[in-house]
């Protein structure tokens, strides 16, 4: 509250809690680490969202500043795009990840963010040893390459790091494989968000100051990631890719194999009995819990 000749002005509502601001810089950064290797906002923003509404609506309110932000990351890269990998392994990528998502309520998600993790750990190995610049995905190759990874990341909920993770593959410039990778995921967007609208949108319309925040904070990272991409040479880039590849590896093995969520502690809210800036009831011993 800023008081200017014994007037009052509030500069922010009463209710903006920590966890804006946290969505907000959250936001900024998986806008820039997308612009640089082609995927990060649903891998960083969706595990802050979800810390006070369930995965699911969590996954569906980020598809909001995911498709805006990858929309503005396109129109910045100006082409690029490798054709030949957008119409072999792209569709067939869109159309797995389609597929995995519509089976996600039935999938071990426990298990499958173990095997994710691995494989997100074998392609950053793989980079690092030179392997994946060894390996080439043709043919019917690449059309299979694409179904099995968008498969596995919408099941897991996460496809833009092992879709990444296979484009290593087809040995692209960091231009166009950022470009492709952009693409392509303007595919799955463009084929998920209205599903997410149609039956999801009350939880979406309750949370709209967190997606708004989002929004602003991806596309001010995506801009600023764009300039730093043209800087990045080569070898750093690939060297970037990895490090950002073991690191989500890590954290999906970390889940995957970690203890099961305390029932207390790690209880979640649908977005129908919250609103962002509203705090979490105090537990049993009078301390604030994740909600």
């Amino acid at each position: 509250m800023l008081s200017i000749f014994g007037v009052s002005i509030a500069l922010f509502p009463r209710n903006m809690m920590w966890l804006d601001a946290v969505v907000l810089a959250v936001a900024v950064v998986a806008g820039a680490v997308a612009a640089v290797t082609g995927f990060g906002i649903g891998s960083l923003l969706t595990p802050v969202v979800a810390l006070s509404v369930d995965t699911r609506v969590a996954v569906a309110a980020v598809a909001i500043p995911h498709v805006v932000g990858t929309a503005v990351r396109f129109w910045l890269l100006q082409g690029g795009i490798d054709r030949r990998v957008l119409w072999s392994f792209g569709v067939t990528s869109a159309a797995g990840g389609l597929i995995g998502a519509a089976l996600y309520s039935m999938a071990s998600n426990r298990w499958l963010n173990a095997v994710f993790g691995v494989l997100l750990l074998f392609a950053a190995i793989s980079e690092v040893t030179g392997l994946a610049r060894r390996m080439r995905f043709r043919g019917w190759v690449a059309w299979l390459a694409g179904a099995l990874s968008g498969l596995l990341g919408g099941l897991v909920g996460n496809q833009g790091g092992i879709r990444s993770a296979a484009l290593l593959g087809f040995n692209l410039s960091k231009e166009k494989f950022v470009a492709t990778a952009t693409a392509i995921a303007l595919f799955v967007d463009g084929a998920r968000l209205p599903v997410y609208l149609a039956y999801q949108h009350e939880d979406m319309r309750s949370l709209w100051q967190w997606i708004a925040l989002a929004t602003i904070g991806v596309v001010g990272g995506t801009v600023l990631g764009s300039r730093v991409l043209r800087r990045v040479p080569e070898a750093w880039f690939r060297r970037v890719l990895a490090f950002v590849l073991a690191l989500l590896g890590l954290v999906m093995l970390t889940r995957g194999l970690g203890p099961t969520a305390d029932p207390v502690r790690g209880q979640t809210r649908d977005a129908a009995s919250f609103r962002p800036g509203t705090a979490c009831p105090p537990s049993t011993d009078g301390t604030f819990v994740a909600c």
